[in-house]
Parts: structure tokens; sequence; C-alpha cells
């Protein structure tokens, strides 16, 4: 488990630099499509990791995809809980309304 923030982000460096090609085309080809998609609520991400942390541009793409409107969520989570409330209703979404299988997330 990480201590902190900046252990986590360093580490997660780490992990893109072994494979640094591969993982910026993925992430580059990936942040362009949300943006896309995205531009239709007037919002777009930069960065994937800090960009969705929180969940509310997760939420925008749901409903965007889906033409669904989400239940209440955090519109301005501080807190870590909230965040992560946030994504499992985005989660939860996925699963129960629209049914999809959602494996090893």
């Amino acid at each position: 488990m990480y201590k902190t923030v900046e252990e986590f982000d360093e580490d997660m460096e780490r992990e893109l630099a072994d494979h640094a090609p591969w993982k910026k085309i993925q992430q580059n080809t990936f942040t362009k499509w949300i943006n896309k998609h995205l531009r239709l609520v007037n919002t777009q991400v930069e960065d994937l990791q800090t960009d969705l942390a929180d969940g509310l541009k997760l939420i925008a793409l749901t409903e965007v995809l889906s033409c669904k409107k989400l239940p209440k969520y955090t519109t301005r989570p501080n807190f870590r809980s909230q965040k992560l409330e946030n994504i499992s209703i985005v989660l939860d979404f996925l699963e129960c309304t629209e049914r999809i299988r959602l494996v090893n997330i």
C-alpha cells in the first residue's frame, strides 16, 4: 500500500516508463476518444489519471454515451471517499442499468 500520493505517482511513472511508447499511444487514443464525446457537454480531459480521478468526467462521459442521467452524485468531491463514491455510481449504473458485465475492475 502507498503511504503518500507522491509514492503512488512515482510508482505509476516507473510503470509507464517500462512500456512508454505503447502506453503513450493508448493514452493518447483513449483521450481523443473521450474528448470527442465530452465535446457534447463542453468539457474535456487532458490527463486520464487526474481528470477521471474524481468521477465527474467519467459520469459526464457515461451520461453522453448512454443518453441517460445518472443518479445523484457529489458535484464537488473534496474527499477521497466522495471521489470513490462517484466512480462507484458509474460502475453500478453500467452493471445494473445498462447490464454491462464488468470483470477485474
